[in-house]
């Protein structure tokens, strides 16, 4: 069964926009064989936000909200292809937004393959600023219901047969979305958005764009993560201590320091053991460096060095044939031929 929900993009500018665009149209996550699974619907998708961008400053209406995105998801083991999940998006993306410019992007380098919708929120046609709120969104997932149902996948049972029957209440559907593991969905996110990121910041951005919210501060032990079903989820409560924040923060600190590249082979001891190693042989060189500023204790360094080099002085005036003074004779008695 298709779950649709929609992403929260709390950054809302021209520049979060070309970020979600070039996020989704990514081409190790949309090809699928010698095709791209990347549509536009009413724009063309490598121009689309050139396109967009023009609506809105046609209509004058470039502040305020940017987009809207949603993601439509199937379970894995779905007997669906990458090509079919496409052609679901881009039928709804018409049924739902026809006045609108969306990009259809289908991502299919993950077990639950899926459709990532960007919206425009200026209407192409009138102008009109799109506004979306739950009712909205109980629409859509009707209208997702059915067009899966016309492609012969299984559906949430919930509009129901009987005209009179409700919709089903939102818990209700959360409650149905918790069927699909939503932990183990959230687990294989992270390892996905890790993949991708060379810092904290692009992590959070990458784990946004997959519907979700990440809170991440220096004041709080834990991160934790908001799904898109709305469940919640702190990082010491996925089974694996490479998720803890202290972990997490080793390994961006060590891909920053070594200039990460994402999707490079992952080194053979793993990015968290070589993460410590480097933590490590830093704390042992920040203590050597320490070390070698710090004052002499009691100038019994500097004693020992002047006597040192007076012996010297004294071997070389010797060497030479010249005559030592008092002083320098008392230091010949220390010399070591």
């Amino acid at each position: 069964m298709s779950i649709f929900t929609a992403v929260r993009n709390q950054k809302q500018t021209a520049g979060a926009l070309h970020g979600a665009m070039q996020y989704v149209m990514d081409p190790r996550k949309t090809v699928d064989g010698e095709r791209n699974l990347v549509t536009g619907i009413n724009c063309t998708a490598y121009t689309a936000f050139v396109e967009m961008m023009t609506t809105k400053r046609q209509f004058k209406k470039t502040d305020g909200r940017q987009f809207y995105q949603f993601v439509q998801s199937f379970p894995a083991g779905a007997k669906i292809t990458p090509a079919e999940v496409h052609e679901i998006g881009l039928e709804f993306a018409k049924r739902q937004f026809p006045e609108y410019e969306v990009l259809v992007a289908t991502h299919c380098n993950t077990e639950h393959l899926h459709n990532h919708f960007i919206v425009n929120a200026v209407s192409f046609q009138t102008g009109k600023k799109l506004h979306q709120n739950h009712g909205d969104l109980e629409q859509h997932r009707k209208v997702n219901d059915e067009i899966c149902a016309a492609h012969g996948q299984e559906i949430l049972e919930h509009y129901g047969r009987n005209p009179k029957q409700k919709p089903m209440k939102p818990k209700e559907y959360q409650a149905a979305i918790r069927q699909q593991s939503w932990k183990f969905q959230l687990i294989k996110a992270i390892e996905e958005a890790l993949a991708y990121s060379t810092s904290k910041e692009t992590f959070i951005q990458n784990m946004n764009y997959e519907g979700y919210d990440v809170a991440w501060s220096d004041s709080r032990k834990y991160i934790t993560y908001t799904c898109p079903n709305g469940r919640k989820c702190r990082d010491n409560k996925l089974h694996d201590d490479t998720y803890l924040k202290e972990n997490m923060e080793k390994i961006f600190a060590y891909r920053q320091a070594v200039g990460f590249v994402p999707l490079t082979p992952e080194p053979k001891e793993g990015w968290l053991t070589q993460a410590e190693t480097f933590f490590s042989e830093m704390v042992r060189l920040g203590y050597h460096v320490e070390q070698s500023f710090l004052p002499p204790e009691n100038g019994r360094t500097i004693a020992r060095n002047d006597r040192k080099l007076k012996q010297r002085e004294a071997l070389k005036k010797l060497a030479h044939g010249h005559k030592l003074s008092s002083e320098e004779e008392n230091q010949k008695e220390d010399l070591r031929w």
